[in-house]
């Protein structure tokens, strides 16, 4: 009888678990890593445009050092970038996450006027060092904008379950110390603005 007893519990059990499974308890937690993992990539993209930038600078300072303006520029937001403390909890801190993105932003912003002085010197635009820089920071920058996007749909994923039923009850009963996730967001002012080309 006992062992007939003790199959029960584990069949029970067994079934339980089938169940809960079945129902979505566990998609909370693999959405909020999924959030987690995402925005990794994001920084990771931002880290690589970080580790471009002082020889992007330097070989562009060779060509146009009185363009000392713009070079400032693109030194001090990288500084500010690297001046803000990222930690674990940044996901959880939507004043923290501005500020990050923000800084993001200028450093972006920095980059194309960076850039656009390019097509004053036609000598920086033919040198090999540069355009092999410029496709770099290009592609950093496409792969900053596909991070973002995966990062944006993991957070919409991730918001979304935790809002809607049956996700919404396992969020009440098992997972209330997740909150929502913010979404990325543009916080530049000229961000849907391109720079322009002055001669």
């Amino acid at each position: 009888m006992l062992f007939i007893k003790r199959w029960g519990y584990a069949l029970t059990l067994v079934i339980a678990s089938l169940t809960l499974s079945a129902c979505g308890v566990n998609n909370i937690p693999t959405y909020d890593e999924q959030v987690k993992s995402a925005w990794s990539q994001v920084e990771n993209q931002y880290q690589r445009r970080a580790d471009l930038i002082p020889n992007l600078v330097s070989t562009v300072k060779g060509y146009a050092a009185h363009e000392k303006d713009t070079l400032t520029a693109v030194t001090n937001a990288r500084a500010k970038v690297g001046s803000i403390q990222v930690s674990k909890n940044l996901l959880d801190n939507p004043q923290a996450m501005q500020q990050f993105q923000q800084a993001q932003g200028e450093l972006g912003g920095a980059l194309k006027r960076l850039l656009v002085v390019s097509e004053r010197y036609p000598d920086l635009k033919a040198n090999q060092n540069f355009l092999a820089l410029q496709s770099q920071l290009e592609g950093t920058e496409n792969r900053i904008s596909v991070a973002r996007r995966d990062y944006i749909g993991a957070t919409e994923r991730f918001n979304t379950e935790i809002r809607t039923f049956p996700g919404k009850l396992w969020h009440g009963f098992l997972y209330s110390d997740l909150k929502l996730r913010e979404a990325y967001t543009a916080t530049t002012q000229d961000a849907a603005t391109a720079p322009k080309v002055s001669f």
